[in-house]
């Protein structure tokens, strides 16, 4: 029974992504819609993604420091585990399953609620595609502007680590410095953002599923905008793995 609604999901999930991924009928309004989703989307999620990675910054900082503390260490290896830690996991991953919560539950929450107030059937009725008039933009929008946001939590949450140095005797800032920039591997970067464009996909159309197909009323929605933080997360978390072992091995 859970493998026949497993499949079935799946296989709606495809048509659904059919259905979307079709050329708009009118360019100019997909313009438009594409930039207020990124305004909604990413421009409204920077203040999120600004102060959750400074706070990220600071603590990984903190721990590497207190747990690696040893004569055999170098000193400015607390720079380059912040580094890596950040590049490699926070910046990409952990920070995917945080916009999973805010993203996600705002899109599914919003076709949702559409759905229930029948504004999706009049727009099926007036002849429009209206999975690709709600979600492509969407998809799109996000996706344009999580490189940005991935980023942008790359170089904050190394903020954070610096104001740590600057401000406590945790750590010279100087060691903290060199460690950023000792054996570098600019790879990591790239690596970091494919992440959050996969990750973003998944977020934009799982939320976007989830929200077009409720079927109740407003109680539904708000299951409906649960199950899509926790399905996109454990998306998040199973590519998370295929991701690491095809582009790091």
């Amino acid at each position: 029974m859970f493998i026949n609604k497993t499949l079935g999901a799946v296989g709606q999930y495809c048509l659904f992504i059919k259905s979307v991924l079709t050329v708009p009928d009118k360019w100019k309004v997909f313009f438009r819609r594409t930039g207020a989703e990124i305004c909604k989307l990413g421009i409204d999620s920077i203040p999120l993604v600004v102060v959750i990675s400074l706070f990220i910054g600071a603590v990984i900082t903190i721990q590497m420091q207190i747990n690696i503390e040893s004569p055999i260490i170098p000193a400015y290896a607390v720079g380059l585990a912040t580094r890596d830690i950040v590049l490699l996991e926070f910046s990409s991953s952990i920070l995917c399953l945080i916009l999973a919560g805010k993203v996600g539950s705002s899109i599914a929450s919003e076709i949702g609620t559409m759905r229930v107030t029948e504004q999706i059937d009049a727009l099926d009725i007036m002849g429009v595609n209206s999975a690709n008039y709600l979600v492509l933009p969407k998809l799109i929008g996000f996706l344009v502007y999580i490189p940005i946001l991935c980023v942008l939590s790359m170089f904050t949450s190394m903020i954070g680590g610096w104001v740590i140095a600057q401000f406590t005797d945790i750590i010279s800032v100087s060691r903290y410095v060199y460690g950023l920039q000792a054996f570098f591997n600019e790879w990591y970067v790239w690596y970091g953002l494919i992440k959050c464009l996969v990750f973003s996909i998944i977020i934009t159309t799982v939320a976007s599923f989830e929200g077009y197909y409720v079927d109740g009323g407003s109680i539904e929605v708000g299951k409906a905008s649960t199950r899509a933080v926790v399905n996109s997360s454990i998306l998040i978390l199973l590519f998370d793995v295929i991701l690491t072992k095809l582009l790091l091995q």
